[in-house]
């Protein structure tokens, strides 16, 4: 066993990390506060490559490995979340499945702009009354005159309605059983897409609801097969959620940095708070539990890298980090006391960004059910 990264892995891992100190912890708060979408800092990590590293070369990504990318997110969303989701909803959700399950024309046509990072890609499963339970989506889309004709609506879209915004891969309906999937360019008549939606959390990454009314897209516009709709995005989330646990990794780290240091500064009884044994106690607990939601995390990414069975891991880790998450966040913000209830202080903006971490990508429950399902539990 081989717990090092290598050389090109630390490089990424350094690079972000300067980078999340640099460019994006000066302006989050910012950010945060006005609800504003960070074009430049989109741009600057597209400038880095960041935007479509497991995208290869020949279509404009960087050709790194699933665990490259997962120590992106990481240290992405130690700083901040909004920033690493946008990236993370773009490149797992949006782009992958152009690479993943389009044809060659179509990894042509989307894939250079997409893995630059010079357009967004947004995934559309959710919707109002379909969420964990994919199969019960309403959307629907018929063939008629080599078009196919959309009706429907989705929700909490991520990454649809920016100014870079190109396209969305939308689950439909395409038969009374039959699940598609298909690409819809951003600006489709009978596409709309709501004002951003109000969130608790990731306040300055991009949320829509998405309505189409008649949309029509080429007939080569489906993604794959038809009818291989449920495999696909079964694939997509599964993939995703390696991230989302690199998301909880990353967030609960930097909780922990907080905490770690208001401890030190902050004196009472004459001496730093660090020094009292219920204070260090809870720093040990939150470094420990970080440590092993890392490395399953990690593990999750390794397997995929090698072509091996990683669902049951990636659905652990996600669900593992996410609780972890939500534990951490609690205690950094119980350390910094009535300074953390205050908007001023970060921790407060992290402890709002976490609870999304066990909802998103599969609920904490859904996670469970798909654990149980590989561990040969359910019936």
């Amino acid at each position: 066993m081989d717990f090092d990264l290598s050389p090109e892995q630390e490089l990424v891992r350094d690079t972000v990390r300067q980078f999340a100190r640099d460019r994006v912890a000066p302006v989050a708060a910012e950010l945060d506060r006005e609800k504003r979408f960070p074009y430049e800092l989109v741009a600057e990590l597209a400038e880095l490559g960041l935007m479509g590293m497991t995208i290869p070369e020949q279509y404009g990504g960087g050709g790194t490995d699933t665990l490259s990318y997962a120590l992106a997110i990481e240290e992405l969303t130690r700083v901040d979340s909004s920033v690493a989701i946008t990236v993370a909803a773009h490149h797992s959700l949006g782009t992958l499945p152009i690479y993943l399950f389009g044809t060659d024309e179509q990894r042509r046509r989307w894939l250079p702009d997409l893995a630059s990072g010079r357009r967004l890609a947004a995934f559309g499963l959710t919707e109002p009354d379909a969420g964990s339970d994919a199969a019960a989506i309403r959307t629907t889309a018929r063939l008629e005159n080599g078009e196919w004709v959309i009706d429907g609506s989705k929700i909490f879209i991520t990454n649809a309605g920016t100014d870079i915004s190109a396209c969305v891969v939308i689950a439909v309906r395409t038969g009374e059983n039959e699940f598609s999937n298909l690409i819809v360019p951003n600006g489709t008549p009978g596409y709309t897409i709501s004002a951003p939606m109000d969130k608790l959390g990731w306040r300055a990454s991009d949320t829509r609801e998405l309505s189409f009314a008649g949309a029509r897209v080429p007939e080569a516009n489906l993604l794959g097969r038809r009818g291989a709709g449920l495999h696909q995005f079964f694939e997509i989330l599964a993939g995703g959620r390696i991230s989302v646990a690199a998301m909880g990794v990353g967030l609960a780290q930097g909780c922990y940095d907080l905490a770690d240091r208001y401890a030190r500064g902050r004196r009472q009884f004459g001496k730093p708070i660090s020094s009292f044994q219920a204070i260090q106690q809870k720093l040990v607990d939150m470094a420990t539990e970080i440590e092993a939601a890392r490395f399953l995390t990690y593990k999750a990414a390794w397997e995929k890298d090698r072509g091996r069975a990683f669902a049951s891991t990636a659905a652990m880790a996600k669900l593992y980090s996410g609780e972890l998450s939500h534990r951490v966040a609690n205690w950094a913000l119980q350390i910094h006391g009535g300074y953390g209830f205050m908007e001023e202080s970060p921790i407060s903006r992290f402890y709002r960004d976490q609870k999304i971490l066990e909802i998103g990508e599969g609920t904490n429950e859904v996670q469970r059910l798909v654990i149980a399902r590989h561990l040969g539990l359910s019936g």
